[in-house]
């Protein structure tokens, strides 16, 4: 499996001043630290550090499964994850939401399903092995944030 960030193009335009999934600008925050994950590098935004808040919908388009929720970004460049395995960021939680979607975007039942952290990895991999799943969506089990995709590969 590979664990994808946000969207880059998105989080180009939103550093950019762009509008967030909701059509407002972000808003900037000084970090508190722990507990503050940034949807692009995967890691924590460090206490002090300046980060943006904003609305994020990781679908293409606007549709009845199509989740909008609060994340946080880095207020300037980092790096996008893009590493093997899961982050370390996804080891913090004790559990996380995470909901599989087929290749048109929608949830599919029964995939849906909040895991302990140490089962996570297998229990995606587990999803991945369907053949009607296109991708699951890794989601904080305390606040149904979105925190990353993962896909086959």
């Amino acid at each position: 499996m590979r664990i994808t960030p946000l969207d880059p193009a998105f989080v180009a335009a939103i550093r950019a001043g762009g509008p967030d999934a909701n059509g407002q600008p972000p808003e900037r925050a000084t970090s508190p630290g722990a507990g503050t994950p940034c949807r692009n590098c995967l890691h924590d935004i460090s206490e002090g550090d300046e980060m943006l808040i904003l609305a994020a919908r990781p679908f293409p388009a606007p549709q009845p499964y199509a989740e909008t929720g609060p994340v946080f970004l880095h207020a300037e460049a980092c790096t996008a994850w893009n590493a093997p395995g899961l982050p370390p960021v996804m080891a913090v939680s004790p559990d996380y939401l995470i909901k599989a979607y087929s290749a048109d975007h929608r949830i599919l039942y029964g995939t849906g399903a909040v895991v302990p952290s140490g089962a996570l990895g297998a229990e995606i991999e587990e999803r991945l092995e369907r053949e009607d799943v296109a991708f699951v969506d890794i989601r904080s089990a305390r606040n149904n944030c979105f925190l990353a995709r993962a896909v086959a590969g």
